[in-house]
């Protein structure tokens, strides 16, 4: 931002004539091009504008990137000379930042030695590398039916109260640890409730020295909620450019994104398109979409928090999200409610590298049977109710036994959230997650009792 105000021309370019909300109307002689920023000065407080529209040869309209409280027609406006740019340096890890790149955590703004565009375009085509592999997260439930794919995009699907906070900083952990990669968080509409209490927890979990936060907050422009997801993706690109590291970008929530989207549409008076969105849709979830690329120097990972309207899947958001996703994690608040955490449903749950060719036989046919033996347990869970297990087959009633176990074998107690629970941390490696359900599958562990299996590691930690 600094930069900015320092680059602006001496003499204004305009004045602004109207103002809408976060929408104003600028008079110029020569109009600058769309995503140019502009600003003003007003009372020795700066504001920032981003061209979204040419309404004629001298008006434009441009969306405010700050509250317009205090702006005035007449106001004379600059010209930047170049699309919002954002600081970028190596010591941004460990901090809480703004759309601008300036501190929220009262401490020293970012050595400014390099400044990068937030509409930069993707990298080249030839430099991309394919996404393939696994991306182990230490997370049973998750590595076995729903494995994160190494520089892919995961949308993790559930409401207030289902462990999505939880299993985020776990992801991130798991990167730090594991991958010794780092981690860039977007709070994309972020209650400052929520945004301050997962700060905190990521500073007790360890996690913050190797994480960067960047927030949009809820009571900011619709301009700072539709940009802040490309201002942290931005500094994605940088860490992935520069430390040649795994990157896990988290946006929290992309919904948000969508919604801000839709306001500064109708603020700009386009013609809504289905059920109220805007006709740009597609196009605004994609051009961010397609900058979540890896290359040989690094890979970005990344991890959408996503609210489903209605529980709707087939909402036109919804569905422009999802055409871009490679795994779909569902939270399921009637899991949680049965104490099973991660409250992962393992049934809706799913992976485009579900198959054979990608994970290898042995990994493909032990999934497969463990989610066979789910998915009969949950078939027959409406007789037993009325019944009783006793009416079942001896098969049926072998199968409902080790479904039972499995289910609360996929069940972990994280590190992140150790000093709440009382309980030590697990993160079991994928291979030993395979070992242990083969065995359950086998019937190896039939003698156990349910609650042996309930918020366990790996079963030889397991006293028999």
């Amino acid at each position: 931002m600094d930069k900015l105000s320092q680059d602006s021309n001496s003499s204004p370019i305009g004045t602004i004539s109207e103002i809408h909300g976060p929408v104003v109307v600028i008079s110029c002689d020569q109009l600058p091009p769309l995503h140019q920023a502009l600003c003003a000065s007003l009372d020795h407080e700066t504001y920032l504008f981003e061209v979204h529209q040419h309404l004629d040869e001298h008006h434009l309209r441009a969306i405010t990137l700050h509250r317009t409280a205090g702006l005035q027609r007449g106001t004379s406006v600059y010209n930047t000379g170049a699309p919002l740019h954002i600081p970028v340096a190596p010591d941004c890890l460990g901090r809480l930042l703004n759309i601008f790149g300036e501190p929220l955590d009262n401490r020293p703004p970012l050595a400014q030695q390099q400044f990068r565009n937030i509409h930069s375009q993707p990298i080249p085509l030839q430099e991309v590398i394919e996404t393939s592999g696994i991306l182990e997260t230490g997370i049973k439930i998750i590595d076995l039916l729903c494995p994160f794919v190494k520089g892919g995009k995961t949308g993790l699907f559930g409401g207030a109260g289902v462990g999505k906070t939880v299993l985020i900083m776990e992801f991130m952990s798991a990167i730090a640890t594991l991958h010794q990669g780092v981690s860039v968080f977007a709070g994309v509409g972020e209650r400052i409730r929520e945004g301050h209490e997962l700060w905190h927890e990521m500073q007790e979990a360890g996690v913050m020295p190797q994480t960067l936060m960047v927030f949009g907050q809820m009571d900011e422009s619709p301009g700072v909620r539709f940009r802040i997801g490309l201002s942290a993706l931005t500094y994605a690109e940088y860490l992935r450019d520069t430390l040649h590291k795994e990157v896990l970008f988290v946006m929290d929530n992309i919904f948000r994104f969508v919604q801000a989207g839709s306001e500064i549409s109708s603020l700009l008076g386009r013609m809504p398109a289905t059920v109220g969105y805007q006709p740009t849709l597609l196009t605004e979830v994609a051009e961010m979409q397609d900058r979540i690329l890896s290359t040989r120097q690094g890979a970005i990972t990344s991890v959408q928090a996503v609210y489903v309207p209605a529980d709707d899947m087939t909402d036109p958001a919804v569905s422009a999200i999802l055409s871009h996703l490679d795994t779909t994690v569902i939270l399921s608040r009637a899991q949680a409610g049965k104490g099973i955490y991660p409250a992962v449903d393992p049934l809706q749950s799913g992976s485009k590298l579900m198959d054979r060719h990608t994970l290898g036989n042995h990994h493909y046919t032990i999934a497969e049977g463990v989610r066979e033996h789910l998915a009969r347990y949950h078939e027959l869970e409406d007789i037993m109710t009325m019944l009783g297990i006793e009416e079942l087959s001896q098969k049926d009633r072998r199968i409902v036994m080790r479904a039972r176990k499995l289910q609360r074998y996929l069940t972990q107690p994280f590190q992140v959230i150790a000093s709440h629970t009382g309980i030590k941390g697990a993160s079991v490696p994928l291979q030993q997650t395979l070992k242990d359900c083969e065995a359950f599958l086998l019937g190896h562990y039939d003698d156990l009792s349910e609650s042996q299996c309930y918020m366990q590691g790996a079963m030889p930690e397991i006293p028999q």
